[in-house]
């Protein structure tokens, strides 16, 4: 029998929780019969929700505490707070190897600080990275750092090369990483000083886990001839933004014009099958989970706003990091 891979929840994080989390929960345990799920929030309001749902009760534990991190706290103010909360202590579940990963859709600030706090750095690596999933015409790409580091040097965005490429493997370990560095050309004079000698460094490690392609500008992101994208937090989080942004405008100025008119309803109704496709294709849900790498235990943010669909794809990605052996994967690389 396989060993069953134990995930600790943060159940009081994030908008409509603990409802939207156990729903979750029940959705991703329909088709994942081997994990077990711990979660840690308040017993007497997740316990009634539980016995309503079709979860396999022995896949689940409930560890009670009252209290939680409140999604306006500082990162400050969380960790004054923190000990006895729901979300440092399924940190501290992982941190004590009674779970394989940690996963909370709370404050993300509070996340980052908190895990920080308990858990240690991979050996040789200075700064975690916040990474996550992107949709490209070819499949998935992973991007990083996403804001964990607003200023980074030329090791940490090797680092952060040689982490995203081992996230990328461990989700889709069918397929080759291919590395690039996100700059405003993709000629080698482009870019500051610490971007091209990042640049300089990256062609002349010789990596089997990844193949680096050299520059990439935000406007070939989503082409997919890379899946591993790296840059400091300050410019991958305005790109994460601002494609955020874009996606949310194209998708509610399409409704707007297939609903403005006549031509624009018989439009939409024609070419249903085509528009559901698109809509499917940007669909944060489908992407919800950003995993903060460089720890020396995996901890997963889901997107606060997410609905339990969001949350249940979470999960998965949870599930095939476990399964694939994401951080014995860095450990190896970074070494």
């Amino acid at each position: 029998m396989k060993k069953m891979i134990s995930i600790a929840v943060d159940a009081m994080g994030g908008d409509n929780a603990p409802l939207k989390i156990i729903d979750g929960i029940e959705l991703h345990n329909k088709k994942s019969k081997n994990v077990f799920y711990k979660i840690f929030g308040n017993k007497n309001i997740i316990e009634p929700i539980i016995e309503k749902k079709t979860i396999d009760k022995n896949n689940v534990e409930i560890i009670h505490t009252e209290k939680k991190i409140k999604g306006e706290d500082s990162a400050f103010a969380a960790a004054k707070r923190g000990k006895d909360t729901s979300m440092w202590l399924a940190i501290e579940s992982v941190k004590d190897k009674s779970s394989d990963i940690v996963i909370s859709a709370g404050n993300t600030g509070a996340l980052l600080v908190i895990a920080k706090l308990n858990l240690k750095m991979i050996e040789n690596i200075d700064k975690p990275a916040l990474s996550g999933l992107w949709p490209s015409k070819k499949g998935m790409s992973v991007v990083l750092d996403l804001g964990a580091n607003i200023e980074c040097n030329d090791k940490n965005l090797i680092d952060f090369a040689i982490m995203g490429s081992s996230l990328f493997q461990s989700l889709f370990p069918e397929e080759k990483a291919k590395v690039a560095l996100l700059n405003i050309g993709s000629e080698e004079i482009k870019g500051n000083e610490v971007i091209k000698e990042t640049y300089q460094k990256l062609n002349q490690i010789s990596n089997e886990d990844f193949e680096f392609k050299g520059f990439i500008e935000g406007s070939n992101i989503m082409n997919g001839d890379v899946n591993v994208v790296v840059a400091d937090g300050f410019t991958g989080n305005v790109a994460l933004k601002t494609a955020e942004g874009t996606a949310n405008f194209i998708t509610s100025e399409l409704k707007i014009a297939m609903k403005s008119s006549l031509f624009g309803i018989l439009g939409s109704l024609i070419s249903a099958n085509s528009l559901k496709k698109f809509k499917k294709k940007l669909d944060p849900r489908l992407y919800n989970g950003a995993i903060l790498l460089g720890l020396d235990s995996p901890v997963i943010k889901s997107h606060g706003g997410t609905d339990y669909i969001g949350f249940s794809n979470s999960l998965s990605v949870c599930e095939r990091i476990v399964k694939n052996n994401l951080i014995d994967k860095i450990k190896n690389s970074i070494n």
